[in-house]
């Protein structure tokens, strides 16, 4: 049963009776569930698992860093376990009859279910008329535009094109400085005229129109309204969270507070979405109607930095009391827990951190540290090492765990 329902029958939220509250522990669990850790990793994983998993989040985080395995590889396999990641480029960068996600951005750059094509489509029109993207790429859609066009009719004469197949477009001394055909490429990326067709071993971005890579009838779909296509990101998001703050709702697709406003007091109004109090959070919560309080959260996973669980810190901090910020964006004299750090979560408590390397030239996943948080219980580093050598396998590396 929902716990919604049983708020609704014990409580009288349907006359706005807001006199009871949720503990922080029954929060932690909802939180859980909602995200796909309500129940134990299939013994066998299929690729119908996978493609629940991808639907239940909503999105997966694109990231470049590849120290352990690229972000968009993580969630699934902390949900999971021993699954093939080859399915998920299948279903990202595939042949047509295998697609099932296409990229955009989401949260951040991001894997999406194709049926959210429709939703963020209000998005990529703005970024058309230049009011949504970068600062830098908003010429492209006014006094440069000419000169993007010029470079989208390459794609229709030419076929799929990386930003490497234009002369001097290759990005120069870093990750952000970028040669104008990348920015042009960008700026047709955001406003909608082309979409990812498959990435290159470097994970280099190949693009191609969108009605090549789009399957006809998602393109055929009606595109909503900006204002209830606001509303169904909102939903998916409280569907994804189970129990959030409007800033977690909209942080999920990164909405801004007046594209979520509506939309969350609609959701309200019709009770999709519930206000609830939860004990220690002073903010506003509320809970999908769907959500789910199992009484028991028996699990074991290692999450990337980039999880939807924890991506949005200051959540985590509130229901998990975790402190969390990855090493990789702070100088390496103030990183407190190494590189690139690991949550580890136990039961429904994330008991410690581990800063991990795929060295994929020994064959080896170096656990460089582990940091138990204050009051981890004593079987810790057993199911750690546990999930060590179980993330080892998956990746097909031997792990050399550190002495305890």
């Amino acid at each position: 049963m929902p716990i919604a329902d049983v708020i609704v029958s014990f409580v009288g939220l349907a006359t706005g009776d807001m006199t009871n509250s949720i503990s922080l522990r029954e929060a932690r669990r909802i939180a859980l569930a909602a995200q796909g850790f309500g129940r134990s990793r299939p013994a066998s994983v299929g690729k119908a698992h996978l493609r629940r998993t991808t639907e239940r989040l909503g999105l997966h985080q694109i990231d470049s860093v590849n120290v352990l395995a690229r972000a968009h590889y993580m969630p699934a396999y902390s949900r999971l376990g021993d699954y093939d990641p080859g399915w998920l480029d299948q279903a990202a960068w595939g042949k047509a009859r295998d697609r099932r996600l296409f990229e955009y951005w989401a949260h951040e750059a991001s894997l999406l279910p194709m049926d959210s094509h429709p939703l963020l489509r209000w998005r990529m029109a703005r970024a058309d008329r230049g009011e949504a993207g970068w600062k830098g790429l908003r010429l492209f859609a006014g006094e440069r535009r000419i000169e993007a066009e010029a470079l989208l009719a390459r794609f229709r004469s030419d076929g799929p094109l990386a930003a490497s197949d234009f002369e001097g477009s290759c990005n120069r001394s870093g990750w952000w400085e970028w040669g104008e055909a990348k920015q042009m490429l960008e700026w047709l990326f955001w406003a909608g005229h082309i979409t990812t067709a498959t990435r290159r071993g470097s994970f280099e971005r190949v693009y191609d129109l969108t009605e090549r890579v789009i399957p006809p009838d998602i393109l055929a779909i009606p595109t909503p309204e900006p204002r209830d296509a606001q509303r169904a990101l909102i939903e998916r998001s409280a569907r994804a969270l189970g129990i959030a703050t409007a800033g977690d709702l909209r942080d999920y697709f990164r909405l801004k507070p007046d594209e979520a406003r509506d939309a969350i007091q609609d959701l309200k109004d019709e009770g999709t979405l519930i206000p609830v109090l939860v004990d220690g959070i002073s903010q506003a919560v509320f809970l999908h109607r769907d959500a789910q309080a199992p009484r028991r959260i028996a699990v074991r996973a290692l999450l990337s930095p980039f999880d939807p669980l924890i991506w949005e810190r200051s959540r985590t901090e509130k229901l998990f009391d975790f402190h969390y910020r990855i090493g990789i964006y702070t100088p390496a004299h103030k990183r407190s827990h190494g590189y690139y750090d690991l949550a580890f979560l136990l039961g429904d408590r994330i008991v410690a951190r581990t800063d991990l390397k795929a060295d994929r030239k020994t064959g080896r996943l170096l656990v460089q540290s582990v940091h138990l948080e204050l009051g981890a219980p004593a079987e810790t580093h057993e199911e750690l090492t546990a999930e060590l050598r179980f993330l080892a396998q998956w990746l097909k590396l031997e792990p050399v765990l550190p002495e305890t």
